[in-house]
């Protein structure tokens, strides 16, 4: 079974082919991928019909690319798989209708994938693949939630943020030290420069008693130390970096760690963009390894979104019966769509 997928959720156009057979865990063959961040980078943000526009120019030379890379040719495809959401409307439109255009023209069923259960299954594209039952933490720019996963289509929310998500987080404080955008990626770089105990910074709801988030409040404690620094911030910048660095990895972990002791599991998955977080991966590693718990991430280059996510959630939803791929080619997109109602 070969599978097309085409990621086009928010700011990066991604496709990519999967091959699978039986039971066995799909092969990557191919993947591309194509970022918006030098276009959205002067207005501070993603600008969405900037991002629809840039999606329709890009997705099909890279469609072309990932066949041509892999070996196969349109004919030999047996499923196009496409982001159904949650994301950007219009952005989303732009690979749905990509994708049913492509199945209809072919006479090839299509499949709508969730971009967050493809962020949940993209460490089974990396070399050290995980086994079901896992502990999943997803950080991504606007989820945070863990998960019991028992198998493909077999979740069970734990917890998850009650207002700003931990990429949020990372993005509105790198944008309260004047980092630009993207902020996450740059905070983080700043904070390898600091120190992450030169501010005491607010754990939210680190002691809550349940597994749920919140970190609107940690970004409100970096907006007052800002402001208290005054002229002195570009001088500690690099220490409240580290800080606040320091502060989400914190609840990250706790909670993760918490999570396992609620579920009695010995395996975690992290996915998502801010799972390529050098001190989250470090922490975490070091916690688990003490507790003889197994971690399990996506490699570097798939933390974020891309189209060999896509293409293998369908894949594996395809194999374990959870869903079939259909020839009905009208199409619809969900920008708010919770994994919970999968």
């Amino acid at each position: 079974m070969l599978v097309l997928g085409i990621e086009s959720s928010c700011d990066e156009t991604g496709v990519a082919a999967v091959e699978a057979f039986g039971s066995a865990t799909p092969t990557l063959l191919a993947h591309a991928l194509h970022s918006q961040i030098e276009m959205h980078q002067a207005y501070g943000g993603v600008v969405p019909e900037l991002a629809s526009r840039d999606h329709i120019r890009r997705v099909l030379p890279l469609a072309e690319q990932v066949l041509e890379q892999s070996g196969r040719a349109l004919a030999d495809l047996d499923v196009v798989a496409y982001t159904r959401g949650p994301g950007l409307a219009g952005a989303l439109l732009v690979g749905a209708g990509v994708a049913c255009a492509l199945g209809a023209a072919l006479n090839k069923p299509v499949l709508g994938v969730h971009h967050l259960e493809g962020h949940l299954l993209s460490p089974f594209l990396s070399a050290d693949p995980p086994r079901f039952p896992f502990v999943a933490l997803l950080v991504s720019g606007g989820h945070t939630q863990l998960m019991r996963v028992d198998g493909v289509g077999r979740y069970d929310l734990l917890g998850e943020t009650i207002d700003d998500a931990a990429g949020e987080a990372f993005d509105k404080s790198a944008k309260l030290m004047g980092l630009g955008y993207p902020g996450g990626p740059a905070l983080s770089k700043l904070a390898q420069q600091g120190r992450g105990d030169a501010f005491k910074l607010p754990r939210p709801l680190l002691h809550s008693g349940n597994l749920d988030f919140s970190f609107a409040g940690l970004k409100t404690a970096v907006m007052t130390q800002a402001r208290k620094l005054g002229d002195e911030l570009e001088a500690r910048k690099a220490d409240l970096a580290a800080s606040t660095e320091a502060a989400i990895v914190d609840v990250l972990v706790k909670k993760t760690l918490a999570a396992l002791d609620d579920t009695a599991l010995d395996r975690v998955v992290v996915a998502g963009g801010v799972g390529a977080n050098r001190l989250l991966r470090q922490q975490l590693d070091a916690a688990c390894r003490r507790r003889g718990v197994r971690v399990h991430y996506p490699e570097l280059h798939l933390c974020t979104d891309n189209g060999a996510m896509i293409a293998m959630a369908a894949a594996m939803r395809l194999q374990s019966g959870q869903q079939e791929a259909t020839s009905v080619y009208a199409f619809d997109v969900k920008p708010r769509w919770p994994l919970a109602q999968l």
